[in-house]
């Protein structure tokens, strides 16, 4: 087992990328603490609970950085430890830029990079004490690119691949790696929502042929959160079907 004894955070756990991030990790031998504003599905539990794995819910509003602080610090002092952090939780308020409120700009910058700027913050320090930790943030392709309707989600992740540098920087003397995904369409209830005929010309724009699967991103995580993967820090790679090359 790749990940055994060792514990990891992972924010959004309740959406389709963050179920299949603690079913890998928990398959692997992790101890888990799983943030979400949701409750995780009865049946991700369950499956959790038969790889014998420790699992902690907590209900974090993660654009709170007190809320954020206390948690962490719960978490920590009942599993004694924080190796991994994946940073998954996003949202989306899709409009075009001339139609766009300004509270749905807020509300995906406070989320999606504020959120990881605040965990980040709050776990180094945890991690730096150890002297070892590995933080996967999950951006986008979109963060690289841009997209009509998108401009608070693309400004978001992209945002989040700058932090993801910055920060590898800082904290690889603790031998802390910092690393981003950038997943491309990936079968969730968000690609689920599109029309056909949007999913038909995306799909020819992807050289596979084919949305990527949620294990799909779980399982890059999976190898940026062992040991194999000790000596990338400061990272971007992409889960795209050669989308974006």
């Amino acid at each position: 087992m790749r990940l055994e004894k060792k514990v990891a955070l992972i924010t959004g756990a309740s959406g389709g990328i963050g179920n299949s991030l603690a079913h890998t990790f928990a398959s692997e031998g992790a101890d888990l603490i799983l943030w979400d504003i949701a409750e995780p599905s009865p049946t991700l539990l369950a499956q959790i609970k038969n790889f014998s794995r420790e699992v902690l819910f907590q209900k974090v509003n993660i654009t709170q950085i007190k809320e954020v602080k206390e948690a962490m610090k719960d978490s920590y002092a009942r599993l004694k430890r924080l190796d991994i952090l994946i940073n998954n939780a996003g949202i989306t308020r899709d409009n075009l830029l001339f139609r766009m409120e300004e509270r749905d700009w807020e509300s995906v910058i406070e989320v999606n990079l504020k959120g990881t700027f605040n965990c980040t913050k709050v776990a180094s320090r945890f991690m730096m004490k150890q002297k070892y930790g590995k933080i996967i943030n999950i951006a986008s392709v979109i963060g690289l690119t841009g997209n009509i309707g998108q401009t608070n989600y693309a400004a978001s992740k992209a945002g989040i691949l700058g932090l993801t540098k910055s920060v590898a920087r800082e904290l690889a003397r603790f031998k802390i790696n910092v690393n981003a995904i950038a997943p491309g369409y990936i079968n969730t209830p968000m690609t689920q929502r599109l029309f056909p005929g949007v999913k038909e010309e995306i799909l020819k724009n992807i050289p596979l042929g084919r949305f990527g699967e949620p294990v799909d991103v779980a399982k890059l995580a999976l190898f940026l959160a062992s040991e194999e993967s000790d000596y990338l820090t400061g990272q971007v790679i992409k889960v795209d079907g050669g989308m974006v090359m």
